[in-house]
This record gives structure tokens, C-alpha cells and sequence, in this order.
């Protein structure tokens, strides 16, 4: 009988050979993976369920965030019922850094970045794309009674520090000036702090409210009133606007850049990484119809 241990022998060291020769092809191929480089396997994506949308998180502005995107996401849904949102609010800049760091959709802002945020954005090869929505403006009232019909932006930032307490001193009657305010919770409370009163502490005789139409009606019922309101509830019976600097406070007059109490809205995303449900809730806030939510909640619409 023909034995076979040769062929046997020859086998194990032809496998010996294989299996070295796979080893140094496979390091060969794969130099990311020394000691220094070796980096954990990417999770495994999850397959969407068919007609699913993706989950959007927008992050930032508290002018954005407290009223508006709760009223736009919830009309958006009506038509896109299976599209998630989570909403968080800390301020413009948590936006910003939530979007460079990858950890949000949507970077909701009242500004454009500042410089860090552009090198930051830049070092990270990020291009942030920039949607307009339109603007958040703030009316300044008084009683409709108060022959003052103009002020300064310096007056204005006086008077609700509380540094000018007499109507008196910006050529009103003889009497005191009555403070009337959002409650310091509101967004708005914070966006009128940074725009009129440069960021300076309000007065602390202030009476709050937890809207705007709180603080028409309070003005609207006292004689040496002031406060603040949209633009068009400003147009309301017993208060009227006062201009600032001349310029009377005007849709058309915001979107020129000419009325100092105003800020440009944005919604930025990561170009590379712009979902396609994050996509159409911008396209749904810049349309007819989104606009005009903007515009009932006393926003004013992009030009």
C-alpha cells in the first residue's frame, strides 16, 4: 500500500508557510492598526425602519428656543408625524459648540459666530451653513397719554437700569417712571437685557410678566408706564411705540438693519452632515407658511 507521509509533512509545512505569509499580508495591509493607531471598530449602523425620519437636535438660542421652535416643531409634525426633535436652550454659543463637536443637527442662533467658533468650525473642516429665518425685535411702549414719543438707546438703557427714575429728565411730565418687564426666566427678558441695556443689570423696581400682553395691558392702564412688547403688539389701544434714535420700530425697518432693538435669526447646520429631516424643517420655517407663524408670534419675517 502507498503510504502518504510525505505528502502528510508537506502538507503541515505548506500550511505553516500559508499562515505566515496571510499574517505579513495582513499587517501589510493594515498599518492603522499598531499599538499607537489602533482604534475601536465603528458601531454598527442601525437600518432604518421604512418611512422613518431621523431623530433632530437642535441646540441653542434661548430666543429661538422658549417660544418659537416648540410652536414650529409642532406644526412641522402635523405634517411629518414620525420626525423626533429634542430642543435644548442654553444660549447661542452652546449651539455652536454643540454643532462642532457633533453632537447636534440644528446649532438654533441670534448672531453669527464669533471668531473662536469660526477657527474652531475651520480646524475641524466644518462649513456651517447659514439659514435665515427671520428676526427677533422688541418694541419699546409707553401709555399712549406720554407726550415723550423718542428716545435714545442711551436713555432707554437708563432708564430701565433704573439711572432715571423721573419722566421729567427725558422731557416728560414731572412724575416716576414705572417699570414694566418680562419675568426673568424669558428668553426675551435676556434678549432686551443685551440689546438695550448692553447687558447691564435691570433696575430692581421692575414689575414682571409673563408675556407681552401682560405688560401692554399693565402700560396701557398707567399713565407713567414703560416697558416693551413685540412689534405688533405695540400697534395695540393705550400704548403707543416710542422711536429709538428716530427710527421708528417697523418690520421694514428691521430687516434694513436701521432699528437697534432688533437680532437676526439663524438656524446653522454642518453642510456635510445636513439630514434630510433637519433639511425640511428649515425649508418648512422659511416657507409661507412657516413665516407666518413667525409672524403671528410677533417675530418679524425674513426680508
Amino acid at each position: 500500500m502507498k503510504t502518504n507521509w510525505g505528502n502528510e509533512g508537506f502538507g503541515r509545512s505548506r500550511g505553516r508557510r500559508a499562515a505566515a505569509l496571510g499574517l505579513f499580508v495582513l499587517t501589510f495591509l493594515l498599518p492603522g492598526c499598531s499599538e499607537k493607531q489602533q482604534a475601536p471598530a465603528p458601531a454598527a449602523q442601525a437600518t432604518p425602519t421604512p418611512g422613518a425620519k431621523e431623530r433632530v437636535v437642535i441646540k441653542g438660542s434661548n430666543t429661538v428656543g422658549e417660544e418659537l421652535a416648540p410652536r414650529l416643531i409642532a406644526e412641522f409634525k402635523k405634517d411629518n408625524p414620525k420626525a423626533g426633535f429634542d430642543l435644548e436652550t442654553k444660549g447661542t454659543g452652546s449651539g455652536f459648540w454643540g454643532l462642532i463637536g457633533g453632537v447636534c443637527d440644528i446649532a438654533a442662533a441670534s448672531r453669527t459666530p464669533i471668531k473662536d467658533e469660526q477657527q474652531q468650525a475651520q480646524a475641524r473642516n466644518i462649513e456651517l451653513s447659514d439659514h435665515v429665518i427671520g428676526s427677533y425685535s422688541v418694541a419699546v411702549i409707553v401709555n399712549a397719554n406720554n407726550p415723550v414719543k423718542d428716545l435714545s438707546k442711551d436713555q432707554v438703557r437708563d432708564i430701565f437700569m433704573g439711572v432715571v427714575q423721573n419722566w421729567k429728565d427725558i422731557g416728560g411730565p414731572d412724575a416716576p417712571v414705572h417699570l414694566y418687564s418680562r419675568d426673568p426666566i424669558s428668553g426675551t427678558y435676556l434678549g432686551f437685557r443685551e440689546l438695550a441695556l448692553e447687558d447691564n443689570a435691570y433696575s430692581t423696581n421692575l414689575t414682571t410678566f409673563t408675556s407681552y400682553a401682560g405688560i401692554v395691558q399693565a402700560v396701557a392702564k398707567d399713565p407713567n408706564g414703560i416697558g416693551y412688547s413685540s412689534l405688533q403688539s405695540a400697534g395695540q389701544s393705550g400704548v403707543k411705540a416710542v422711536s429709538i434714535g428716530g427710527v421708528v420700530p417697523l418690520g421694514s425697518a428691521v430687516n434694513d438693519g436701521k432699528y437697534p432693538f432688533a437680532r437676526v435669526l439663524h438656524l446653522y447646520t454642518n453642510k456635510a452632515k445636513e439630514t434630510s429631516t433637519a433639511r425640511d424643517f428649515i425649508l418648512f420655517v422659511q416657507s409661507a407658511r412657516g413665516q407666518a407663524l413667525l409672524d403671528e408670534m410677533g417675530f418679524v419675517r425674513k426680508p
